[in-house]
């Protein structure tokens, strides 16, 4: 059973820059993809960036190409976000997800979720 745990998200205004981390426990972390999805109010679960289990690839969706990186430390069994250039429709709840083999942006894929981080975006 692998436990996650967000680090705590955020007010930054636009065009500001936040990182998020997420620590994992419970388990072998580098058997698992990490992905990051966010949900804003009244919309479904979206993948915004995930990870390989080697940190060699990486997926971004169209929304946050250029602006989001993802990336991993396997030692420190910690995944973070960094989002530069943030936009108001940037605002949502932030979720780290861990999936047991390959690189994958499916939601399906991700069997361990953490509970989930606010980050807020002001105009």
């Amino acid at each position: 059973q692998v436990q996650l745990v967000e680090s705590e998200g955020g007010l930054v205004q636009a065009g500001g820059s936040l990182r998020l981390s997420c620590a994992a426990s419970g388990g072998t972390f580098s058997n698992y993809s990490m992905g990051w999805f966010r949900q804003a109010p009244g919309k479904e679960r979206e993948s915004v960036a995930a990870i390989s289990r080697s940190g060699s690839g990486r997926y971004y969706a169209d929304s946050v190409k250029g602006r989001f990186t993802i990336s991993r430390d396997n030692a420190k069994n910690t995944v973070y976000l960094r989002m530069n250039s943030l936009k108001p429709e940037d605002t949502a709840v932030y979720y780290c997800a861990a999936a047991p083999g390959a690189l994958t942006a499916m939601r399906i894929s991700y069997a361990y979720w953490g509970l989930g981080t606010q980050v807020t975006v002001s105009s």
